[in-house]
């Protein structure tokens, strides 16, 4: 990148690594320097929660509210009913409203930890594109929104080309939504002003639709920025985890299990993870990221420190940190592990172990939790389990007991009262 930026948030971007490409350097850093701006990326609300994998564009809305622009959080609550197709191999289960305003209720919680809502010039804005999707009325639309849009171009996105190349449906319903996704970035510079769409690099196509849509439309001058496209350095896609996705809300995903899965961070990504996920400064980032040996281990401590703070509050992170040197350097118990806490009644006579193993999270399903037995991989209160057979009653459960897959996973289960 040779760019030099006169603007803060795009040096930011620059510097820490956030920036794939960019529809017009010189004409989005002149007009950041013209005081507050708004931005925006979209979120849909197909779960409950956002995951490890959206956290780089939230930390890039961060990042925009402090170098003093407007961030606006677009929830879809009209896109939603669409799914989003691009790179795709199958369609989305379509949600219905009532599922699609609930998730959107469990997200909102989390940005509230990266940006700041207020009525202020540089104050957060949370805008569901229900708003202006769900009263469309479809033959004005078509005629004044559709014309604009070539058959022949969206067919050259990559995001539906390698659908059609591999010869797997894709409906009607699902190629609207780029078109949609245009309509929101034309309706947020009317409404609102909005300069910027910001997403990760798969959403190229869809941002230049709606950069063409604003101009041609309403003569709007926007820009587009992308992010790349996270794997970490062994290949594997951010935000995935041995025990399946990482939720950012604590209810999906508890503070020591997401401060866990950061402190699990391969060395080579130290660094680069460190300059994305926390605000350290980049020298520092990359002063930890270069360490070697057992010191490696103490930058990967502060990276999974700084990140859970920012979500979870300082608290959480602390009390993360301290239950997993007891229990990694202790072979403690730790106050802060998941817990399973079961009635006297799901106990009964006794519940078998890999069912344990399955309801605490630290396997998927019965084959994984007799695999994991089978490989000498699962432990109980620190030693080795071998059945998996072995039944647990009510007087093993007296004190609560720790399940442990591997050396690095742990959970303890419980009675209730």
């Amino acid at each position: 990148m040779t760019y030099h930026p006169k603007s803060d948030f795009i040096r930011v971007m620059i510097e820490r690594g956030f920036l794939a490409d960019c529809t017009d350097y010189q004409g989005l850093d002149d007009a950041l320097m013209k005081g507050p701006q708004p931005g925006y990326i979209g979120f849909d609300a197909t779960a409950s929660s956002l995951h490890v994998g959206s956290l780089i564009q939230i930390m890039m809305l961060r990042w925009l509210q402090k170098t003093g622009h407007k961030p606006i959080t677009l929830m879809g609550g009209g896109t939603t009913k669409v799914g989003d197709p691009s790179f795709r191999a199958d369609e989305r289960p379509l949600l219905t409203t009532e599922q699609i305003n609930a998730n959107i209720a469990g997200i909102k919680a989390v940005f509230a930890s990266y940006v700041d809502y207020n009525d202020g010039p540089t104050g957060a804005q949370m805008v569901n594109n229900a708003e202006w999707l769900d009263n469309l009325n479809y033959l004005e639309f078509l005629r004044d929104i559709g014309r604009h849009f070539s058959v022949n171009r969206m067919l050259s996105f990559e995001s539906v080309k390698s659908r059609i190349d591999r010869e797997q449906s894709l409906s009607f319903l699902e190629f609207n939504y780029m078109i949609l996704q245009a309509y929101d970035f034309m309706e947020l510079q009317r409404r609102y002003g909005c300069i910027l769409q910001m997403g990760g690099s798969d959403q190229w196509g869809n941002i230049v639709n709606g950069i063409d849509l604003t101009r041609r439309a309403i003569q709007g001058e926007v820009f587009g920025l992308t992010s790349p496209l996270l794997t970490t350095s062994d290949g594997k896609k951010m935000g995935k985890s041995q025990s399946g996705a990482v939720w950012l809300n604590a209810d999906m995903l508890s503070p020591y299990e997401f401060w866990q899965f950061w402190r699990n961070t391969t060395d080579a990504d130290v660094g680069r993870f460190l300059k994305l996920y926390t605000e350290l400064p980049v020298d520092e980032c990359d002063r930890l990221g270069a360490l070697g040996g057992a010191e490696i281990n103490e930058a990967k401590i502060r990276l999974a420190g700084e990140v859970t703070g920012l979500l979870h509050g300082a608290a959480a992170a602390t009390a993360a940190e301290a239950t997993a040197r007891e229990v990694f350097e202790k072979g403690g118990v730790g106050d802060d592990l998941p817990t399973l806490t079961l009635t006297a009644d799901e106990v009964g006579d006794g519940i078998s172990v890999v069912q344990l193993f399955v309801r605490s999270g630290l396997a998927k399903t019965g084959k994984e939790a007799k695999r994991l037995i089978a490989e000498n991989g699962a432990r109980l209160d620190d030693a080795p389990l071998t059945s998996a057979g072995l039944m647990i009653d009510m007087d093993a459960l007296a004190s609560p007991i720790k399940l442990s897959a591997g050396k690095k996973r742990h959970a303890l289960v419980q009675l209730d009262g």
